[in-house]
């Protein structure tokens, strides 16, 4: 993501979820069935009708490992906040790797063609920007529907400008 740069991306755009997290697929005995095709509840009905990269599906997934997480540790009461801050740390690994596969698995499914760009620098780019895009949502849900939830999308916000170097580890801008 570079600030002021106007970057245009090869890649198609489809019909797509809109809203594809964890929490929308229903597993059932050998089965995997995705739910609610709606898409974001708090965009219009227009701008979900809308085509897409599957670049947006695919960060919506990917931030839903790192709710996961989150939300299963903010909800073990018996944890104090150093233990629940080291925790966390400690399962930072696990969320990298979980994402790291489901990515791999979908680049792999879907194999090369027209829905991403041929430029692996540019595929990282693409999704990052959806990424950022889907955490940004979330701060706003989150602080309208559950704000004591807010940290979950505000420290994946850090992160991902940490990796793009727009911040330092403090938070700095560069």
């Amino acid at each position: 993501i570079e600030l002021g740069k106007t970057v245009i991306f090869d890649a198609m755009k489809i019909r797509h979820h809109g809203d594809f997290h964890l929490g929308q697929l229903l597993i059932a005995k050998d089965d995997v069935y995705i739910l609610d095709f709606e898409g974001e509840p708090r965009r219009t009905l227009e701008e979900r009708r809308n085509k897409a990269p599957p670049a947006r599906d695919v960060a919506g997934f990917i931030r839903s490992i790192d709710y996961a997480v989150s939300a299963a540790v903010g909800r073990a009461d018996s944890l104090n906040s150093d233990d629940r801050v080291a925790l966390l740390s400690r399962l930072g690994a696990l969320v990298e790797r979980l994402q790291a596969a489901y990515w791999e698995s979908y680049r792999n499914t879907i194999g090369d063609n027209k829905l991403w760009p041929a430029d692996d620098t540019q595929i990282q780019h693409l999704l990052d920007l959806f990424l950022l895009e889907k955490a940004l949502y979330e701060i706003e849900y989150e602080l309208t529907n559950r704000p004591t939830w807010v940290h979950i999308p505000l420290d994946a916000t850090l992160r991902i400008l940490e990796q793009q170097g727009v911040i330092d580890p403090r938070g700095v801008i560069q």
